[in-house]
């Protein structure tokens, strides 16, 4: 097949008309979603509507860095805090019915605190405190009841985190 000069001048038009129409296309499709990023806000171009987002990016990002250090500061700060409770009941007397004494178990996140022991007799209500360090009494040593307080607060503190 021979082609003359006209016939490919023809087809080399053809196809710069279609090319013209693909890219008017394109332009047009463009121009559209650059109205919709801008739509409402005729005083600034886009340029300067993204430079604005990134500043807001940037500024959101250093906020949520200095949250979470406030965060692992109040955590650090939290284990010093009364983390743990447990409370046993017991009967240490025969004599008297039920068991209406108690041990009361108050610890921090290190296993740091006190335990509160109530005694009731018919004759009378005794109170006895002891500091726990580390989960162990510091000064004196601690009876099954308050041990058992202390492992009922580590306890209650694994099932509630």
């Amino acid at each position: 097949m021979v082609f003359n000069g006209n016939a490919l001048i023809f087809f080399i038009w053809i196809v710069l008309v279609i090319w013209v129409i693909v890219l008017t296309v394109f332009l047009l499709r463009m121009i559209g979603h650059y109205n919709r990023l801008t739509k409402g806000i005729s005083v600034h171009g886009l340029k300067e509507i993204l430079e604005e987002i990134l500043k807001t990016q940037n500024g959101l990002v250093a906020e949520k860095d200095r949250l979470n250090q406030e965060l692992v500061s109040l955590a650090q700060d939290g284990t010093l805090h009364i983390q743990k409770i447990g409370l046993e009941r017991f009967n240490p007397f025969s004599d008297t019915g039920g068991s209406q004494s108690f041990t009361l178990a108050i610890l921090d996140g290190y296993d740091n605190g006190l335990v509160m022991t109530s005694l009731y007799a018919r004759t009378g209500n005794r109170w006895y405190v002891k500091e726990v360090r580390l989960g162990k009494g510091k000064e004196y040593d601690l009876s099954k009841e308050e041990l058992n307080a202390i492992h009922k607060a580590q306890i209650f503190k694994e099932k509630h985190v």
